[in-house]
């Protein structure tokens, strides 16, 4: 496997947040509340595309 392949793309809580369709603050909340995994670089967080996916896997629900 290529090394590019085996790094994961890390997103911003921004670009999370366009993702989810919610705000900045509830990224912040989801993270903070140990829902949703992320990274602490700095003063800012990183949080892995794959761990943004297993987060809505998780939260999906069959309606009907």
């Amino acid at each position: 496997m290529a090394q590019d392949q085996a790094r994961a793309k890390l997103l911003t809580v921004a670009e999370v947040a366009d993702i989810l369709r919610v705000s900045s603050m509830t990224v912040y909340r989801l993270v903070k509340a140990g829902e949703l995994r992320a990274l602490q670089i700095g003063k800012s967080y990183r949080l892995r595309e794959d761990d943004v996916d297993a987060f809505l896997a998780s939260r999906f629900t069959e309606a009907g």
